[in-house]
């Protein structure tokens, strides 16, 4: 039996922001877009990985208006899990990363102690992305 991760969600409070960082600046292609119940659910994919899917939703999308209200206090405090990617270039990758609107640069790029290059950046909505070399 053979198992592999297909989608992975990431709370965005503003869908338009939010493609503005994940497709314009790292440059993952939408796929999908579904309006379900007045919320935006976007589905990217990155080049040369079809089979999994970055799933931006709102902190509302079906959950209740007391829980939305929660997940939505953590999305803008910064305290979601972050979420790590992989960039062939790592500079080109964090130039356009940090010129997008709505980005905040945590950390530029450096070697870390446990091996891996990378950077790091809040996206639009709060959340911390780290983007390594590969």
């Amino acid at each position: 039996m053979t198992v592999s991760l297909s989608q992975s969600h990431i709370l965005v409070d503003d869908p338009d922001a939010a493609l503005g960082f994940y497709r314009d600046a790292l440059g993952l292609n939408v796929v999908n877009e579904v309006d379900n119940g007045g919320f935006r659910y976007i589905t990217l994919t990155a080049a040369g990985h079809p089979e999994l899917g970055v799933v931006l939703m709102q902190p509302h999308a079906g959950r209740s208006q007391e829980n939305g209200d929660a997940v939505a206090q953590l999305l803008a405090k910064g305290e979601l899990p972050s979420v790590h990617f992989r960039s062939e270039n790592l500079d080109e990758t964090f130039e356009k990363v940090a010129a997008t609107p709505g980005a905040e640069v945590l950390q530029e790029p450096t070697d870390q102690f446990w091996g891996v290059r990378d950077a790091a950046v809040r996206d639009p909505a709060g959340n911390m992305i780290r983007i390594e070399q590969a």
